[in-house]
């Protein structure tokens, strides 16, 4: 009886022991936003190959002081990890890479973002698109990831989203303009070959707001009514009222499905998962 108890205790403690290392293997993603915040990482014991918690922010209490919470009450935190990647929903400043310089990055973003001077500014090298993002990052927010992760990386939001969409806008002839639906913002982006040609943040509260910042980039960009296309994706706001609004002046509308356009994978049928997250684990941040 003494030597089934011994070994159940240490098949208990082998289990924990390939729980850790798994941990050190793996890499936690920690979605932030102003709004809300999400941990999540890869499993293919989970639903969805993901195992995915949205976690309830406090009102009235920094997103630090939320994080900092959140170790001590969520499970999924308290698993050992290592590496982590902080995905952000902070203003992006684009800048071409071959004019990039990692000494003048702050001061190019604050002159950009002036409301963000206390924060500290980061950059992640977008290779496919020769362009470096620049964003800010609360600097209690890094302190918290910091204390916690041996290895942290961070990027915008939108990063595997413009990178995803920059593969997918070489299918077919025609121009096209990308409307990326997130945390309340509308990114609109559009490609000529390996760059950015149009990239650009809005309010995405408003269903005529949103369709006003739409037609004006479209005109901006020169894109033709008849021809070219405009794709939407995300959380779109009123998303039958707005297709019908936009189609009344576009021809090509479109509104991208995450599962036919991931051919049904199992992620894309967890609950409010955000796309960026969706691009993320299944085609990479790029």
């Amino acid at each position: 009886m003494e030597t089934e108890q011994n070994n159940n205790i240490n098949n208990t403690a082998e289990a924990a022991d390939d729980k850790v290392a798994a941990a050190d293997n793996r890499r936690l993603t920690i979605r932030v936003s102003r709004y809300a915040m999400s941990f999540s990482v890869a499993d293919n014991e989970a639903a969805g190959q993901i195992e995915y918690v949205p976690y309830p922010m406090k009102g009235g209490v920094s997103v630090a002081a939320n994080l900092r919470e959140a170790f001590v009450e969520e499970p999924l935190l308290q698993k050992g990890w290592k590496k982590v990647l902080v995905m952000v929903s902070t203003p992006v400043v684009i800048v071409p890479a071959d004019g990039f310089s990692e000494a003048t990055a702050a001061e190019i973003y604050n002159h950009a973002v002036p409301e963000h001077e206390s924060d500290h500014v980061m950059f992640s090298v977008l290779t496919q698109l020769n362009a470096v993002a620049l964003f800010a990052v609360n600097k209690d927010l890094k302190t918290v990831v910091d204390d916690h992760f041996e290895d942290a990386k961070w990027c915008p939001v939108c990063q595997s989203v413009w990178n995803y969409m920059h593969r997918r806008s070489y299918a077919g002839m025609r121009r096209k303009l990308y409307a990326y639906f997130y945390d309340r913002h509308l990114s609109l982006f559009s490609f000529a070959e390996n760059r950015f040609r149009f990239i650009n943040t809005f309010d995405g509260t408003n269903r005529h707001d949103s369709v006003y910042f739409i037609l004006s980039v479209w005109k901006q960009l020169a894109l033709d009514m008849k021809r070219d296309e405009l794709h939407l994706v995300g959380d779109i706001p009123e998303r039958e009222e707005m297709t019908e609004q936009l189609r009344k002046f576009l021809q090509n509308v479109y509104r991208i499905n995450p599962s036919g356009d991931f051919n049904r994978a199992p992620i894309t049928q967890i609950k409010g998962l955000p796309y960026d997250l969706m691009t993320l684990y299944l085609k990479g941040r790029g």
